[in-house]
């Protein structure tokens, strides 16, 4: 989470990021209550994300993050627009995993807290109508960044070889991020993540 908000506050360029969790954990979106994922699964431990969503159980799938400059015309898009573009994204790129994923429209909507319990509007459903990929915004003066999950583990090289689809699906120039944070600065956003009066806000 630290490391995608500075992401966001000192990228120019856009920037895809994939990266694992550490077993036993799941992330609450911005508003989400922390009481009801710890109803929903007591197992887990628990983070407050800086975006919106559901409640998301990490120990099987896929986490990417994309952060979107401001001075680009997706990061000033609607949030339905930014969210139906990255999604288009991935819906064209999984067949060629062998995942059938086409965007919803939203008739499949549950009002569920946890994310792949409530497929919304264009997210990425398969054919029976269950949810497979879903994600969060926040925009700030930076850029937009989108937090975003498939559901599916995947071992590392499968992993990165998405990624390298999705960069190709929506840049026309992919290139590998060179930039590294001081440890001091992420050690002070990471600080913020791991109190839990920011995990137990809402």
């Amino acid at each position: 989470m630290a490391v995608d908000e500075w992401l966001l506050e000192t990228a120019t360029v856009p920037v895809l990021r994939v990266y694992r969790w550490q077993p036993g954990w799941g992330s609450i979106g911005y508003f989400g209550n922390l009481a009801d994922a710890g109803r929903s699964h007591p197992e887990l431990k628990w983070v407050r994300r800086w975006t919106g969503g559901g409640t998301v159980d990490h120990r099987d799938d896929w986490t990417y993050t994309l952060v979107i400059p401001s001075d680009l015309p997706l990061a000033r898009a609607r949030g339905a627009e930014s969210y139906h573009v990255l999604h288009a994204a991935l819906a064209a790129i999984l067949p060629l995993e062998g995942i059938d994923a086409r965007l919803s429209d939203g008739t499949e909507e549950t009002g569920a807290a946890s994310c792949f319990e409530n497929p919304v509007c264009h997210d990425l459903v398969d054919p029976t109508g269950r949810k497979l990929a879903g994600a969060g915004q926040r925009r700030s003066r930076q850029g937009l960044l989108h937090q975003g999950s498939i559901a599916g583990g995947l071992e590392w090289s499968h992993a990165m070889s998405r990624a390298s689809r999705l960069a190709e699906e929506l840049a026309g120039e992919v290139r590998p991020w060179i930039e590294r944070p001081e440890e001091g600065d992420i050690a002070r956003r990471a600080s913020r993540y791991a109190d839990a009066k920011w995990t137990e806000r809402r």
